[in-house]
């Protein structure tokens, strides 16, 4: 029995005549908003991608695209006619298209940011544009359709002798044109500036051609003669070169002008010729044919093998007189200089992009940036080149399914302001790190965000092209929660950067407020609240007031030191006092000035008594008294690390102390501050929670001190209390708070 194996087969590709009808049939004489017809822009538009040696889907593609506002469910009818890459690429296309020309235009207003003027703001706006839009395609062959669609339109306009919306001209020059140069499409760049200049500045245009004084066929046929006379003598030579050579185009004449500020008699490069050889002993063999061929020009040559350029860029530079008496220049490299000039950092791109600044040599560079573009250009040259099959037809060296990969893994992501503003962040940037980047108020105060129309969270990632708008409130501060990097809300080290700072000044600030306060109370018991701060500061040290309340809050300077200025007394000498100053005078115990704390120092009358701030001893804690020098007595409670290093160094001050009856049973109107110490897991509202815990409690809160590690908070309230219950229902209260890990007394 005979078996039938049956293999399916991918359907064939529909040919370019087929998409053509298609577009005939479906387009009749609707005309597109230059005036083209649409049928007549898509077979221009296919043919020129042709020239480019592109596969047969990007070739369909170039002729579809413009017809899909003109179909039903177009995405759907071109797939089903022509597939789904076709249809991926068309639709990828008319994305493009969409984004470039609305952010042109905002980069044409482009607002100056701090320090730069509004020519460095378009221009940073113009090149971040170039970059979003190779970034944002997906597939290089976009790019192609892109330019080269561009290219027909400046083709029909110059044909009708039509003049373009200066927005046209200024969009090719700025935008089109340099990603023609950038990825070395050279015969789509020359045109496109020649025909953006053309209607840009006509006058400029026509002066330049008529200095030629001759036609671009017959520049052209010059040169091809002269490079097949140089070849004939590199071959009697028995050097093997590879010669290329062109007219320069007008645009370019025009470019070189401006930026040497240089007359047209002074151009030698009008015409050039490269001559490509195996090793540098050939460039110079080389040179010396050239020279002997036609005559060298005086000083202009230049050898920039034996001395690089500062960017290694090597060759050697000649200017010869031609046969028709006319100066063209002939440059002479190696081909692993021909590499490093075309696609390593020597790469002149930025400086032809840079204009009258560039040719000065001043221009950026972006190595990693530049080397990824040069890797998309050798892709691109690649394609062109032809080996020979196994039966010996021609093919394309290069297969097409690797540039359908090509795109540009650029290090940023490129979104749009709602005015259509290009944004460069990094990727996995979120709304907030867009905030952050348009300025810091509005990052601080941004609570929502919209990514094409629609709502969506704060830790959203962000995708090339979108564009954004923030939501933001009056008044505000950044969430805790958004330097937590496993919530995923910031991807910027500057947006980040930014929010710590937010949080370092409030907590300055908190700072400030408490040692004011401290410092008040301290004026207040010495009967010094006349005293001028300023000048209090400056005794002290400080160049202001606030440096000085920021460490009393910080608790690094000690009020014992703002007492001594306010009585203009040098800082007294630890002298040990005898002990038979202490002797016993009566039985009985005195309260006296010291009843205001509630404590009884045991055989010393009417001696003053004040809670020590190392420890706040509060009722029923057990407490020692310690004497100081002219403070009166210093309460501690009994296991006070501080008190018991100076009771071994002075034991003979240490009186016995108690709490007052009053205080022991409750009847007591007096308040004691505490120190209460909180570890939580940082988070919004925190603050605000713990705060209301203390209110619901009566407690009143007179400091405060916070610090955030690795997203947990800790943190330390001064709180007045009357008793040890109340402290710990305060405690256990506040650990029922969400994210509370611990609450206690500091001990």
């Amino acid at each position: 029995m005979n078996t039938e194996i049956v293999t399916s087969t991918p359907s064939p590709i529909p040919s370019f005549d087929e998409a053509m009808a298609f577009v005939r049939k479906h387009a009749g004489e609707v005309r597109l908003s230059s005036g083209e017809l649409l049928a007549d822009h898509a077979l221009g538009t296919a043919s020129i991608m042709l020239t480019l040696n592109v596969d047969p889907p990007a070739v369909l593609a170039a002729a579809l695209f413009a017809l899909t506002p003109h179909l039903q469910d177009p995405e759907r009818v071109i797939a089903d006619n022509f597939g789904e890459e076709v249809a991926q690429l068309v639709g990828d296309v008319r994305k493009l298209l969409r984004l470039g020309t609305v952010s042109l235009r905002a980069a044409q207003n482009a607002i100056p940011e701090a320090g730069r003027d509004a020519q460095a703001a378009r221009r940073a706006q113009v090149e971040a544009l170039r970059k979003m839009l190779l970034a944002f395609a997906q597939d290089i062959r976009v790019v192609l359709i892109r330019l080269a669609s561009r290219l027909q339109s400046m083709r029909y306009y110059a044909a009708q002798k039509i003049t373009p919306s200066p927005d046209v001209a200024r969009e090719t020059l700025d935008i089109y044109a340099p990603l023609a140069n950038r990825l070395g499409i050279w015969q789509l760049k020359w045109e496109l500036e020649d025909l953006a200049l053309r209607f840009e500045e006509p006058v400029t245009y026509k002066r330049i051609a008529r200095l030629l004084d001759e036609k671009r066929v017959e520049r052209e046929s010059y040169v091809a003669q002269a490079i097949e006379r140089l070849q004939r003598e590199l071959a009697a030579a028995n050097i093997r070169a590879e010669v290329s050579g062109r007219p320069k185009h007008i645009y370019s004449i025009w470019r070189k002008m401006q930026g040497k500020e240089l007359d047209f008699a002074e151009l030698y490069d009008v015409r050039a010729f490269r001559v490509i050889v195996p090793d540098i002993k050939d460039c110079y063999t080389v040179l010396g044919i050239v020279h002997n061929l036609w005559q060298p020009v005086p000083r202009e040559f230049d050898d920039y093998i034996s001395r690089p350029k500062p960017n290694g860029y090597k060759s050697l530079h000649t200017v010869v007189i031609g046969d028709d008496g006319r100066a063209f220049e002939v440059q002479i490299r190696t081909q692993e200089m021909h590499q490093f000039a075309e696609y390593g950092v020597a790469a002149h791109w930025r400086y032809k992009e840079a204009g009258a600044r560039g040719y000065g040599g001043q221009f950026a560079a972006n190595e990693k940036y530049d080397e990824k573009i040069a890797w998309l250009r050798q892709l691109l040259a690649w394609k062109d080149e032809v080996t020979e099959g196994e039966h010996g037809e021609k093919r394309a060296a290069q297969p097409w399914e690797q540039l359908r990969q090509a795109t540009l893994d650029d290090d940023h992501i490129y979104v749009l302001t709602p005015q259509a503003r290009v944004i460069p962040l990094p990727h996995g940037a979120t709304p907030v790190d867009f905030a952050y980047h348009l300025h810091s108020e509005l990052g601080h105060r941004c609570r929502g965000a919209r990514v094409d129309g629609a709502m969506v969270p704060l830790n959203t990632q962000l995708q090339n092209g979108q564009t954004v708008e923030i939501v933001a409130v009056k008044e505000g501060g950044p969430s805790r929660d958004w330097l937590n990097p496993q919530l995923g809300y910031l991807q910027s080290p500057r947006a980040r950067q930014k929010v710590r700072a937010w949080f370092n000044a409030v907590e300055v600030q908190e700072h400030i407020a408490n040692g004011r306060a401290m410092v008040e109370k301290t004026l207040q018991r010495e009967g010094k609240t006349s005293v001028n701060l300023d000048q209090l500061a400056a005794k002290l040290g400080f160049r202001t007031t606030d440096d000085l309340f920021s460490v009393v809050g910080k608790e690094e300077f000690s009020l014992r030191l703002v007492e001594q200025a306010l009585h203009d007394a040098p800082p007294p000498e630890p002298v040990v006092e005898a002990p038979e100053q202490f002797e016993k005078r009566s039985s009985g115990a005195s309260v006296a000035r010291g009843a205001s704390t509630g404590v009884l120092v045991v055989g010393v009358d009417a001696l003053l008594t004040q809670l020590a701030r190392c420890c706040r001893p509060a009722p029923p804690d057990d407490i020692s008294g310690f004497v100081t020098r002219g403070k009166g007595m210093s309460i501690h409670r009994s296991d006070c690390p501080t008190f018991v290093r100076m009771a071994e160094r002075a034991p003979e001050r240490v009186l016995q102390t108690a709490w007052s009856a009053d205080v022991m049973s409750g009847r007591g109107q007096s308040v004691y501050p505490v120190d209460l110490s909180i570890e939580a897991t940082d988070r919004q509202g925190l603050l605000r929670d713990i705060s209301e815990v203390f209110a619901r409690e009566k407690m009143n809160v007179i400091g405060v001190k916070t610090q955030s590690r690795r997203n947990t908070a800790f943190m330390q309230f001064t709180v007045e209390v009357s008793s040890a219950a109340q402290i710990q229902r305060a405690c256990t209260v506040l650990g029922e708070v969400v994210g509370v890990v611990r609450a206690s007394r500091k001990s």
